[in-house]
């Protein structure tokens, strides 16, 4: 395959946030979904071009377990910044359900929402299961699902024949943009083949590669969610005055991510609490190897770091999920940010 080389320089790139919510330790899942909404209006004043509502289960770590119902209050709350989910889990959920939910969405923010999707379970087992209510589930047919779903949105009877017979109300409406959630290239092309965006979670493993975004622009097929491929790349970032300042609000996220690789999922703690953290030497080699994972620095030092990737990658957007312990520091990653990328 030929690997396109990417002169973006001096092309203006767009910023936007991801937000799961975070239960912080100390705070409540009330408290997180308020946090959110004020992060959805200082991020539209600042300028941020969109915010999606990640989903999650069975944890007490996020209280983002329903982004469509975020959505609706988000998108109520601002003006003009795009509202979606990033994303919402399609083995989940009927294609019908996902049509309805969305174009009802579009019909009250026409030209605002945008339908992200994952292929992920957002949970364990156990909620997998739950969510199922007892079925296996199905694992095997997620890009057909996504298929018949847009149909549906676009007022089209699917091949499916289970679906062939039914409309998705209301009818007629401004369809949402429709995004496909990925880490693969496998993901790549199946976004570009269906015609829909394609959003790569960098902070998830760090394999963004030249070849995934030119598999998905060399697939793309316009369509009615999209005309033209458009790729957003999203970052887990800690960003401060300083860089010092930075590394001290960003060690609770690094020993949250050390814990969950040993399959424990923790509220972040406070900066002061992992100041004192016993760490082991194996594991300060963890944290200093998912840094490649998570962005911490001044905010010049990161905001530069992100004009290089995408100057190399050629990616559109740049989406970024910060989980400092206090909303105070949270806001402030986007605030800074801001004032060196827009």
């Amino acid at each position: 395959m030929l690997i396109r080389q990417h002169d973006r320089e001096g092309y203006d790139m767009r910023l936007s946030v991801l937000d799961q919510a975070p239960i912080t330790k100390g705070n409540t899942a009330a408290k997180a979904l308020i946090n959110a909404e004020q992060l959805a209006l200082v991020a539209e004043k600042l300028g941020y071009h969109r915010m999606w509502m990640a989903e999650h289960h069975n944890t007490d770590a996020y209280a983002s377990s329903a982004p469509e119902i975020s959505v609706a209050h988000l998108a109520a709350k601002t003006k003009k910044m795009r509202i979606g989910t990033g994303g919402v889990m399609l083995m989940h959920y009927s294609p019908l359900k996902l049509a309805e939910v969305f174009k009802t969405l579009s019909a009250y923010s026409p030209g605002r929402i945008d339908f992200g999707v994952g292929r992920a379970p957002g949970g364990d087992s156990y909620s997998i299961y739950a969510l199922s209510e007892g079925r296996q589930p199905m694992l095997h047919n997620m890009y057909e699902k996504l298929e018949t779903a847009l149909a549906l949105m676009n007022d089209e009877m699917p091949e499916d024949k289970l679906y062939e017979k039914t409309i998705a109300t209301p009818y007629d409406i401004v369809l949402p943009e429709a995004w496909l959630l990925g880490s693969t290239g496998n993901s790549a092309m199946e976004a570009g083949n269906l015609g829909v965006g394609y959003s790569f979670a960098q902070f998830f493993n760090g394999d963004l590669t030249k070849v995934i975004v030119d598999t998905y622009r060399d697939n793309f097929k316009p369509s009615p969610f999209m005309e033209k491929p458009e790729i957003i790349v999203s970052y887990m970032v800690t960003v401060a005055e300083t860089k010092e300042e930075a590394e001290y609000e960003a060690k609770p996220h690094d020993i949250a991510r050390l814990l969950l690789q040993q399959g424990k999922m923790i509220q972040t703690m406070t900066p002061e609490e992992a100041k004192d953290y016993p760490l082991t030497e194996m594991d300060k080699m963890i944290i200093e190897e998912n840094r490649k994972l998570h962005l911490v620095g001044s905010a010049k030092e990161i905001a530069d770091k992100l004009q290089e990737e995408q100057a190399y990658y050629g990616f559109d957007e740049a989406m970024i999920c910060s989980i400092p312990h206090s909303q105070e520091k949270r806001l402030d990653v986007y605030r800074l940010l801001a004032e060196q990328l827009l």
